[in-house]
């Protein structure tokens, strides 16, 4: 078992430079969506995270100091300002209070740290014949793609797709969102944002 994060703050608050953050920042693989000041929503990947920022990749980026609003699966809703750009996206700060911070830096701990205490969330969940075995992919950009699904379980699903998105890419199968995680020689793996139940599964494709 890996050892938990722990999450610091210093004795007084006062502007750092980027290596030298307020909070300690963990890697963890989480989707959501976001909305800048046009009020247009678009998709994320968390990239990591503290309770003090996150690190978003995402198909738009706003400009420096711009607001941003985003609800993330698993964490909730938060909101700061862009701060730089990142590769693929932008980086932003979580204004909360310190109330809201020990409550992220114990989530955020969760999250790191599920795998290796084997959390039922993440165990693999048994596979399901959907109604209809035809949907559709649609892209951040809108675009839509005609899909067949071959596999699917609670967690995500496996579609034959003429395109296929990049590995992380962000997608949405009927009317769930989900990530590219893997290719195959006629289409893509993609794996939910949330483990859905079966009835979600057969009204949402």
């Amino acid at each position: 078992m890996s050892a938990v994060p722990q999450f610091r703050r210093p004795a007084a608050r006062r502007l750092l430079r980027p290596e030298r953050r307020r909070f300690q920042r963990v890697k963890i693989n989480v989707l959501g969506r976001f909305m800048l000041t046009n009020r247009n929503e678009y998709p994320c990947q968390v990239v990591n995270m503290s309770p003090g920022g996150v690190a978003l990749m995402t198909p738009v980026t706003g400009n420096i100091g711009e607001r941003v609003i985003a609800y993330l699966d698993h964490i909730g809703r938060i909101e700061g300002v862009i701060t730089r750009y990142v590769e693929g996206g932008f980086a932003m700060t979580v204004n909360a209070t310190e109330r809201k911070r020990d409550k992220l830096a114990s989530q955020l701990t969760w999250l790191a740290n599920r795998h290796e205490l084997d959390l039922p969330e993440d165990r693999r969940h048994d596979r399901i014949m959907p109604k209809d075995p035809y949907s559709q992919i649609t892209l951040a950009d809108g675009k839509e793609l005609r899909c067949r699904i071959v596999d699917v379980s609670l967690s995500g699903a496996a579609v034959i797709v003429d395109q296929r998105p990049e590995i992380g890419t962000l997608v949405t199968l009927g009317r769930m969102r989900a990530r590219v995680v893997r290719h195959f020689d006629e289409g893509v793996a993609l794996e939910f944002a949330a483990v859905q139940s079966a009835d979600v599964i057969n009204n949402n494709l």
